[in-house]
């Protein structure tokens, strides 16, 4: 029987943050050995956030501006994240999106499971279900020492 010369495409890799073979998110591990998954644009904050994230990850975004889908990967499922975790997550969502040059702001938390982007959605934009907020200073290792 003649082999198929079609390619199948690499397997996703939520732990490291690839999609069909290409990197989609930064990569990071929280003081509680968490991986931290960090959008690069909107079409990947698409991918991270439905493709890559399961139902009970966690999702972080900077409030009332653009910026980098957050997620949190939950394997233990969780009920909720460790304060350092968070932290740095939320310090993540902040630190790349549009606010990072502002001092302490809001950044939306909830599942994976409560994100929906219904039909006709721009890339990278969604609905929360239902979330909480938590308060965070910008941090990214980038500009971390560029003050």
């Amino acid at each position: 029987m003649p082999r198929s010369n079609r390619k199948v495409p690499p397997l996703p890799d939520p732990e490291n943050g690839t999609w069909q073979g290409r990197s989609v998110a930064r990569r990071f591990v929280s003081p509680d050995g968490l991986t931290v998954l960090v959008g690069r644009t909107a079409e990947d904050n698409d991918v991270l956030t439905f493709k890559l994230g399961s139902p009970r990850d966690f999702w972080l975004h900077v409030a009332a501006e653009s910026g980098s889908h957050v997620v949190v990967r939950n394997p233990g499922g969780m009920d909720r994240l460790p304060k350092e975790t968070e932290q740095l997550a939320a310090a993540l969502a902040a630190g790349y999106s549009k606010a990072r040059k502002g001092g302490r702001v809001a950044v939306h938390l909830c599942r994976c499971e409560d994100v929906s982007k219904p039909r006709g959605f721009p890339p990278g934009k969604v609905l929360l279900d239902r979330y909480r907020s938590v308060q965070a200073s910008p941090w990214r290792p980038d500009l971390a020492n560029m003050d």
